[in-house]
């Protein structure tokens, strides 16, 4: 690994972590659901998608821009960690229906948002 990866990786992760920050403090809802999270997960797991094809089926853009894409700006904007964090927050509550739907909901638009992501950069 080069030192400049290393260095993009690390501001594509600080750009993807700002952004990340900036929706939370956009988009609050007044039930307390982490609907930012949730949307930027789905965003970035179409964009992860359409990066995948890119960089990896189509080589369109250079194999150095795997890891400071996929690893630094996407592993920055999107985080498991928060969405762990928040799903065991409202089960902690009681608000189960709440964490239920927020884990359903993330998985299954997550893997939706990815595949969607794959399918439409396939066919451009």
């Amino acid at each position: 690994m080069s030192l400049w990866v290393f260095l993009g990786v690390a501001l594509g992760g600080a750009l993807g972590a700002s952004l990340r920050y900036l929706a939370v403090q956009l988009v609050e809802t007044p039930s307390g659901f982490p609907l930012a999270t949730l949307l930027v997960n789905i965003l970035g797991s179409f964009l992860i998608g359409i990066c995948y094809v890119l960089i990896m089926e189509k080589a369109l853009l250079s194999e150095l821009w795997r890891p400071i894409l996929m690893a630094g700006f996407l592993g920055g904007l999107t985080t498991f960690s928060a969405f762990s964090l928040e799903a065991v927050y409202l089960f902690e509550e009681g608000r189960w229906q709440m964490a239920l739907s927020y884990v359903v909901f993330s998985m299954v638009f997550c893997i939706l948002a990815a595949f969607s992501g794959i399918q439409i950069t396939r066919a451009l």
